[in-house]
C-alpha cells in the first residue's frame, strides 16, 4: 500500500496528541484528519471510513471501548490502534477483547506510531473482507438509525443476554441476530437460526426439542432438537410472534429452568443456550389482545433492537446498492454493473416496502436483465418506475436507443432530422389506418389539431402514398 494513499484518522480529546500525530502522519506522506470529539468523528464517519483510526480510550463524549465495540459491528474491516496509559492494564485487556489492532502506550514514540499505522494497514490489507470472512454478509449502513443498531449491538458484545429484535419483514433481524452472537463470548460455539412460522405447529415442538424414538409415527429414531444444537451458543427464533400458545409455555419453561424433555421422553436435558427471538408484530399488542404470553414477552424482552425500515435510511440506499451489486456479480462471475444518476435518485426514492431483501433481490435481477455495463432508468422493472424486457412500450424504445447508439458510434450526428420525421410518420399511417383514413379522428388520436395533421402529411410526403 502506497504512502500517499492511506488515509489515518485520529480522535483524541487532547489538542498536543492530535497536533503531533498529524505532523507525523502527513510528514510520513499520509493523509490525516484529527477529530476531538466522538460526535464530530461519527458524523465523519456517516460520509466514508479512513484506512486506520488511532483513537484514545477515555474522552468526554465517549468511550473508547464502547467506540470499538461499535466499529468492531458497523466496520469490521477497520483496523483501529487504541492510544492507552501504560497503568490502564483493564483498558488494555479490554480493548484487545474488543477488537483493537494494537494499542500504543502513553506517553508513544512517534515513530513506533508510524510503524503501527503501516503494519495495521499491511496486515488488514491481507485478509479477506470481514463482510464475507464468516459466510454471510456485515450489516451495512452509515445512518443515525443504523448507527443506533451497531452501538447497541457494541453495547451487548461482551454479554450473552436474551435479546428482542423488531422490525418490518426484510429488514435483517437475522443479521442483527448473527452481529450479536459473532461478538460475543459464544462467538466460537453453534448459532441456529429457525423460523418458526415455516415450521407446521403439529411439527414444531419437535423440531426445537427433539424427540425419542417411536415418540409419535414415524420417529424412527432418536432426534435432537435445535435447543441441543444450539447448546453452549446461541438459538435465534426468527418471527417468534406466530409461536402457538402451547409452544409459549414450553418455551418460557426452557428460558426459566434451562431445561426440556424431547418429545415422548422421560429424561429432562440441560442446556447452555443464549435465546434471540425476532419478529414483525408488535408483541406487546398481542399480549393485549390474549395470542402471546405476557411472561413470555418479559423473559424475551431482556434487551430491545428495533431494525429500521429501509425508507426510515435513504442514506444508504445509494450504498447498499453498490455493495449487493458488487456481490451478484461475484456470485454470477461478470462485472460489476453501475447505476446512472437518473436511475440511482429514483431508487433511493423509491418506498421499498420489501425493505433490504427487496434490494437484495433486485441487485440480482438487474445483473442478469439489464443489457449493458451501466443500469439505466429503463432497465429497472416496472414497479420500480422503469419498463421490463417484453412490458408495453419497451421494445420499439430499446430499439431506438440501439439505432442511436449505432449512428453516434459512425459518427453521424443531428440524429433528430432523421429520426423525428420517420417517427411522426409512423404514428400518423397507424392512426389514419386505425380511422379508416378520416384525418379528423386520425388527428383526435394523435392528440393534433386536423390543420396540424393535415400540414404533417403534407410535408413528410404521406399525401403521396397510395
Amino acid at each position: 500500500m502506497k504512502n500517499t494513499t492511506l488515509e489515518v484518522w485520529v480522535l483524541d480529546d487532547d489538542e498536543a496528541i492530535r497536533w503531533v500525530l498529524q505532523k507525523a502522519l502527513e510528514a510520513a506522506g499520509k493523509r490525516c484528519r484529527v477529530f476531538g470529539t466522538g460526535s464530530e468523528f461519527r458524523a465523519a464517519l456517516a460520509r466514508g471510513c479512513p484506512d486506520v483510526l488511532i483513537t484514545d480510550v477515555r474522552m468526554p463524549d465517549v468511550h473508547g471501548l464502547e467506540l470499538l465495540a461499535e466499529l468492531k459491528v458497523s466496520h469490521p474491516d477497520l483496523p483501529i490502534i487504541v492510544i492507552t496509559a501504560h497503568s490502564d492494564l483493564d483498558s488494555t485487556v479490554a480493548a484487545y477483547r474488543g477488537g483493537a489492532f494494537e494499542y500504543l502506550p502513553k506517553p508513544f514514540d512517534v515513530d513506533e506510531a508510524l510503524t503501527l499505522v503501516e503494519r495495521a494497514a499491511r496486515e488488514t490489507a491481507a485478509k479477506p473482507p470481514a463482510s464475507r470472512r464468516n459466510g454471510y454478509p456485515m450489516l451495512i449502513g452509515q445512518a443515525p438509525r443504523m448507527q443506533e443498531v451497531f452501538r447497541a449491538i457494541g453495547r451487548l458484545s461482551r454479554s450473552s443476554m436474551t435479546v428482542l429484535i423488531t422490525g418490518e419483514s426484510g429488514t435483517g433481524k437475522e443479521l442483527v441476530a448473527r452481529a450479536l452472537h459473532e461478538n460475543s463470548p459464544r462467538a466460537g460455539r453453534p448459532f441456529i437460526a429457525l423460523n418458526t412460522s415455516a415450521i407446521p405447529s403439529e411439527l414444531l415442538e419437535s423440531e426445537l426439542f427433539g424427540h425419542e424414538r417411536g415418540s409419535f409415527t414415524g420417529a424412527e429414531a432418536m432426534r435432537s432438537g435445535r435447543f441441543e444444537q444450539a447448546d453452549g451458543g446461541t438459538l435465534f427464533l426468527d418471527e417468534i410472534g406466530d409461536m402457538p400458545p402451547a409452544l409459549q409455555t414450553r418455551l418460557l419453561r426452557v428460558l426459566a429452568e434451562g431445561e426440556f424433555y424431547r418429545v415422548g421422553g422421560q429424561r429432562p436435558i440441560r442446556v447452555d443456550v443464549r435465546v434471540i427471538a425476532a419478529t414483525h408484530h408488535d408483541l406487546q399488542k398481542r399480549v393485549t389482545e390474549g395470542t402471546f404470553r405476557e411472561d413470555l414477552f418479559h423473559r424475551l424482552n431482556v434487551m430491545h433492537i428495533e431494525t429500521p425500515a429501509l425508507r426510515e435510511h435513504r442514506e444508504d440506499v445509494s450504498i447498499l446498492l453498490s455493495h449487493y451489486l458488487g456481490v451478484a456479480a461475484a456470485e454470477l462471475g461478470v462485472p460489476a454493473k453501475t447505476l446512472t444518476p437518473e436511475c440511482l435518485d429514483a431508487l433511493v426514492a423509491f418506498p421499498w416496502p420489501g425493505n433490504v431483501r427487496q434490494l437484495v433481490n433486485l441487485c440480482r435481477r438487474l445483473t442478469v436483465t439489464a443489457p449493458g455495463r451501466e443500469i439505466r432508468l429503463e432497465d429497472l422493472p416496472e414497479e420500480f418506475g422503469g419498463a421490463e424486457q417484453g412490458a408495453p412500450g419497451a421494445e420499439w424504445s430499446r430499439s431506438l436507443q440501439d439505432w442511436a447508439s449505432q449512428q453516434l458510434q459512425s459518427g453521424r450526428t443531428r440524429l433528430l432530422e432523421t429520426a423525428q420525421p420517420e417517427f411522426e410518420r409512423a404514428l400518423i399511417r397507424v392512426a389514419l389506418a386505425k380511422s379508416r383514413g378520416h384525418r379528423q379522428k386520425a388527428a383526435r388520436l394523435l392528440g393534433w389539431g386536423r390543420n396540424t395533421l393535415t400540414r404533417k402529411i403534407r410535408d413528410l410526403g404521406l399525401d403521396r402514398d397510395s
